[in-house]
This record gives structure tokens, sequence and C-alpha cells, in this order.
């Protein structure tokens, strides 16, 4: 787990949501910005599967950024957002293994094609006969 957040830079703008009177006042969302091009904590491998995996959240400058709003205080954003971000990064940087293709067993067969024949006699039963 790659921990990262000495280069995260942070803008705060107003939250929407709860909070009452201060909804309208204070400055609680907090949006977090990193330059993964320019990050020195990753390798240039590490920063390809992170630009290709998370390009949906990358904007045209290279720049990943997320957004909270989910608690009343600055701080506690702040703190969320780190978090998250961290979590993003690290799912980004696993290596699904790569799937081997079976073929079902004979057994396997068998069975979905005696649970078709059930189905087919029920359905066959309902029939109206004359």
């Amino acid at each position: 787990m790659k921990n990262f957040s000495k280069e995260l830079s942070f803008k705060t703008s107003r939250s929407s949501g709860a909070g009452g009177q201060n909804v309208n006042k204070v400055e609680t969302a907090v949006t977090v910005l990193w330059n993964v091009g320019a990050s020195e904590f990753f390798n240039e491998e590490e920063k390809v599967l992170i630009q290709h995996k998370l390009k949906n959240r990358i904007n045209a400058e290279g720049f990943l950024f997320l957004t909270v709003s989910e608690n009343r205080t600055q701080l506690m954003n702040k703190n969320k957002a780190i978090d998250k971000i961290i979590e993003l990064v690290n799912k980004a940087l696993i290596i699904p293994k790569k799937r081997t293709a079976t073929k079902p067993s004979k057994a396997q067969k068998q069975k979905r094609l005696d649970n078709k024949k059930k189905l087919s006699d029920k359905k066959e039963n309902r029939r109206f006969k004359l």
C-alpha cells in the first residue's frame, strides 16, 4: 500500500447538502488534485498503469482529481479525500490474474441436460390435451 499524500494539492469549495446555515457560508467540500505524470513516488510503468486504468478521472493536464463533500467539516473531508485517492490508486496498480479457459465436466453437462429435460417435461404437462 503506497502513500504518496505529500504530492497531493487541495482546493476547497462550498458544499451542497446537509450543514444548515453553514452550507452557504463555509467551504467544506475538498477537491484533491494529483499530477500523475510528475509523481516521483511511482516508476514509469506504474504511472502508465495508473493513467490507463483511471483515464476517466484524469483531466487533459494530467491531474487526477476527486471531490469529497460527505462530512460537515473541511478537515474530515480532506482526510476522507486522501483515503479515497490512495485507495483508488492502489486498486489501479493491481494487475488481475489471467483467467485460464476450462471446459465443463461431463457431470456438469449431464446435470444441465437433465434440468433442461425436467423443465421441458414440466411445460409439456401444462399443455391442454384433448
